[in-house]
């Protein structure tokens, strides 16, 4: 790589650090914004970097993918999304299958596309990226009620490799008209089970690995869980499972265990899905020809329309029929669909695969991600809010103190607010009666921390910040009315 390369590279880099920043201010979904800076980069914009390497895109997608995937699991919270599995697995198959189809008979009719071309083209649309619903509710200080958060989070993890093995099989099937679609059943099933059992497998071989290697220096730490984690895909792509299935779920399992330096290993891995996701977006950016969608745009429209009117709140009100959520939190389920870049990055399959209409799927794959989150992504927070599914976003409180797990150590570091009537308001610690394994670090009130002793009152709206184990956490918890939450 020569100096002027590097210094290019390093440019866009600082640039998308820069751009997100209107993301938090105006609420622009990054994805776009990043989308956009490629494309402006690229040889139609005043970038003039000329790019037509689908090979190279689609590698740098599938690696950001990987690790993306097993960064959002290792994040979630399992005692959060159990509490939605079902709805979530049915949106993840039934749902993207509904999607496809649906989406993929409107495109043949508007496209002129055969039966088949236009099924994958609706299978690539078919995976949705709550990433960016989550940028956006986060930008304008919104959350979300029940279980709606949870819901998206699981749908957005798990619904790429249903996209995926739709997408791979419809390839099949039009390359080789004599295939029997029935053959792609087995195909289905040995992806899905192989997938969720080795990624099972593979979050307790690195739960093992980190906890009993005793490394010399901490930061071979985050060395050691990337390879895994590229390991666990390798292999099970290998034996022809979801390698993206199989990093989620292993991400999964090592986020729900204590393991060691976690906090330092989820940064980690947080910042390397950022890079990641702007190394992606850029190069899906520079990929695409903005030329070329000019003329697809009527018809790309039409489509985009299927997907988001029709296709999309017929996959989640079918899909979510035997589920308790009300009618108010189906629809918003329907209109934060986003489509982010797998769908782009699947585009590519078609083009290696060298099918004769792959230039006109990848260019209203692409117009229809952008409509996408242009139209749903900036209308999020009116949606919201228009069906009364909004709850406000408490500030995390940033400590003066950090905590590191180390193996064999029970307690953890966790917030207790003190609500306005809870039984402990207006006594002192001492008074309280409190177990011996727990122990209170700092009082946060209003905007300053107290250092606690026996005898701190404490005040109703004070947040303690505790060292204690999950036994002593819940009865604390069950005796003075409070709850405990994650720092």
């Amino acid at each position: 790589m020569n100096d002027l390369a590097l210094i290019g590279v390093s440019v866009l880099l600082f640039v998308s650090v820069l751009v997100s920043k209107i993301s938090d201010r105006f609420g622009v979904p990054t994805l776009l914004l990043f989308l956009v800076l490629g494309m402006l980069a690229g040889s139609d914009g005043p970038g003039g970097l000329y790019f037509d390497d689908p090979a190279l895109a689609q590698s740098v997608g599938v690696i950001a993918l990987v690790l993306i995937l097993f960064s959002g699991g290792f994040d979630t919270d399992w005692r959060q999304i159990r509490t939605v599995w079902r709805e979530g697995a049915l949106l993840s198959t039934v749902g993207v299958g509904l999607t496809a189809v649906t989406v993929g008979v409107a495109a043949a009719s508007i496209l002129g596309l055969s039966l088949l071309e236009g099924l994958l083209l609706g299978a690539i649309v078919s995976s949705t990226d709550a990433a960016a619903v989550f940028s956006v509710l986060r930008a304008r200080g919104i959350g979300l009620r029940g279980r709606l958060k949870p819901l998206l989070e699981l749908e957005s993890g798990s619904n790429d490799p249903m996209a995926i093995f739709l997408t791979i099989g419809l390839i099949a099937l039009i390359q080789e008209p004599t295939l029997s679609p029935l053959s792609l059943i087995t195909l289905f099933v040995r992806q899905m089970v192989l997938g969720g059992a080795i990624g099972y497998a593979m979050g307790y071989v690195i739960l093992w690995l980190v906890n009993r290697l005793k490394l010399g220096y901490e930061g071979l730490y985050p060395v050691l869980t990337l390879s895994l984690v590229l390991l666990t895909f390798g292999l099970t792509d290998l034996v022809e499972g979801s390698g993206f299935l199989a990093v989620y779920v292993a991400g999964i399992v090592l986020g729900q265990h204590d393991v060691i330096h976690k906090r330092s290993l989820m940064r980690f891995h947080d910042g390397l899905a950022w890079i990641m996701q702007i190394a992606m977006f850029l190069t899906l950016g520079l990929l695409v020809f903005p030329s070329r969608l000019v003329p697809i745009i009527g018809a790309g429209l039409l489509v985009a329309a299927s997907l988001m009117l029709i296709a999309r709140p017929l996959s989640v009100f079918l899909g979510l029929w035997p589920g308790g959520l009300s009618t108010r939190e189906k629809l918003f389920v329907s209109w934060v669909g986003l489509r982010g870049a797998a769908p782009i990055i699947l585009a590519t399959f078609p083009l290696l695969a060298d099918l004769e209409q792959a230039d006109l799927i990848f260019n209203v794959v692409f117009f229809v991600v952008l409509t996408s989150v242009l139209l749903q992504g900036t209308t999020i927070p009116l949606v919201a809010r228009w069906l009364g599914v909004e709850a406000p976003i408490a500030p995390r409180r940033i400590y003066p103190l950090e905590f590191t797990r180390v193996g064999g150590f029970r307690s953890e570091l966790k917030e207790v607010p003190i609500p306005q009537g809870s039984t402990a308001v207006g006594k002192a610690i001492v008074e309280l009666g409190l177990p011996s394994d727990f122990l209170v670090v700092l009082i946060a009130r209003d905007n300053d921390f107290v250092v606690p002793s026996g005898g701190a009152i404490l005040q109703g709206g004070d947040t303690l910040l505790v060292l204690a184990d999950r036994e002593a956490l819940a009865n604390v918890a069950a005796r003075f009315g409070v709850f405990e939450a994650s720092v």
